[in-house]
């Protein structure tokens, strides 16, 4: 029998953490699958491979990265730290609670070094479509090499789709962006602070983005901030130059209008406004289509694409958990392509899994809910493979304090320190206070 061949599309976060599920299973001993995952990037990473790029990057691929330089972790790392690679192993002592992109990006990146598997991975490789062959029962995947600037076919057993959710935004149109006499820009677009300084700008939305953009522009020098919500207020205490408007109606020349009669002169528009499950390299009968949310639709275990049990995708739902969440998932994937963990065969019970997951999310909407939500939906995971169990409680409490942290303090929350739950240590202190840290690099922020 032919050994079976698993693809891989994407080496950010999620790919990698797949790629690390199958070496611990090879580590152990075990035979594994050939593993081959395709990077339209130059390198790995995902999201966390920065590019000053916008637009098109130099292949004339949509660019992935929709981070910034000055980027700084909006949650504690003591809720995503690597079970099996804590980050005083990486560091070679404990570090602060929130680091820098540059920080975050070196940890990510020392895990899969140390587990060596860069040569499982074929990178400046975009996937241009992939097709469900019915009579033989395996996947054809149409690839451009980038690097030969070439096309070619592959067969494999098995599809796991980890190219994310935060690359193709969502962009709305108002009345008058069209003759606005300023910049206008989504969120994945936004790349450095210093860009507005001295300007007031208006931030779209009241998600996370919209109160971390608004906060880097605000420290890097912006005159004024004034953020726009449809449904609610993101409602903290902000600095006496940013205020909170209901919904934009429309743009005069450089006036933002508002539903509530309000008018504000502005000089830039950033759109916080979310982004799009987005994959057109996929048919119809393959294509995940799914809203941001804890219970992804049509995944079984929220991993397993229902109409299709061969097809799996990774970190597709809303995340409070994320890195540790992305390991569950790979390890969890990884066993049920194994044949250590069964699949049901019928959909109606793949779809009722779904079911049961998006009724209880809607169960409610309180945020500490969603956290325990999700908290229990890595245990169920963990719980089912030999992912080294940690103490996922206590990664919540984390984000609960987390969550307490910036009511008090929107702009010092990152000055807090957590315990790790995978050493049990505390985090020191940052050498210095989040607004007065200009400058993000790794060398910077691990001196002591």
């Amino acid at each position: 029998m032919s050994k079976l061949r698993v693809a891989i599309i994407g080496a950010g976060p999620s790919g990698l953490a797949q790629l690390r599920a199958f070496q611990s299973a090879a580590q152990n001993g075990e035979e594994i699958p050939e593993i081959v995952c395709f990077e339209k990037q130059d390198d790995w990473g995902g999201l966390w491979n920065y590019t000053w790029r916008t637009g098109l990057d130099e292949n004339g691929e949509p660019v992935h990265c929709s981070m910034y330089r000055y980027l700084w972790s909006n949650g504690p790392k003591e809720g995503l730290e690597f079970a099996d690679y804590s980050f005083e192993e990486h560091f070679g002592k404990q570090i602060a609670s929130y680091p820098p992109r540059a920080v975050l990006m070196d940890y990510i990146e020392g895990r899969v070094k140390k587990a060596n598997v860069r040569d499982w991975i074929r990178f400046n490789s975009a996937i241009r479509w992939v097709e469900y062959n019915e009579d033989a029962s395996n996947f054809t995947i149409t690839v451009h090499d980038h690097a030969t600037d070439s096309t070619y076919k592959e067969d494999f057993d098995h599809v796991i789709c980890a190219s994310g959710h935060f690359s193709t935004p969502n962009v709305p149109f108002y009345e008058g962006f069209d003759t606005f006499n300023g910049r206008v820009l989504h969120a994945h677009d936004f790349r450095d602070a210093r860009e507005f300084a001295g300007k007031d700008i208006l931030v779209m939305g009241s998600s996370y983005s919209a109160e971390d953009i608004g906060s880097q522009c605000w420290k890097y020098g912006a005159k004024s901030i004034t953020s726009c919500y449809r449904s609610a207020p993101m409602g903290f205490k902000w600095p006496d130059n940013w205020e909170e408007k209901p919904a934009l109606e429309k743009v005069d020349g450089n006036t933002a209008f508002f539903s509530d009669g309000t008018q504000k002169e502005i000089d830039s528009i950033i759109l916080c406004t979310g982004y799009k499950h987005y994959f057109n390299f996929l048919p119809d009968d393959l294509r995940l289509k799914t809203a941001n949310r804890l219970a992804s639709a049509d995944l079984y275990k929220g991993v397993v694409y229902a109409h299709n049990p061969k097809m799996f995708y990774l970190g597709m739902q809303d995340q409070w958990f994320t890195f540790n969440m992305f390991d569950a998932q790979a390890w969890w994937v990884r066993d049920a392509i194994m044949g250590k963990l069964d699949i049901p065969a019928s959909k109606d019970a793949l779809l009722a899994d779904v079911k049961e997951r998006e009724e209880r999310e809607e169960a409610s909407d309180d945020v500490k809910y969603a956290i325990k939500y999700q908290a229990e939906y890595v245990k169920e995971l963990v719980a089912e493979t030999d992912y080294p169990s940690f103490d996922i409680d206590g990664a919540c409490q984390a984000f609960f304090e987390w969550k307490g942290h910036k009511a008090e303090d929107i702009m010092a929350f990152r000055n807090n320190s957590y315990t790790s739950v995978i050493t049990g240590t505390l985090a020191p202190v940052h050498h210095t206070p989040w607004k007065d840290a200009l400058d993000d690099s790794l060398e910077s922020y691990l001196q002591n």
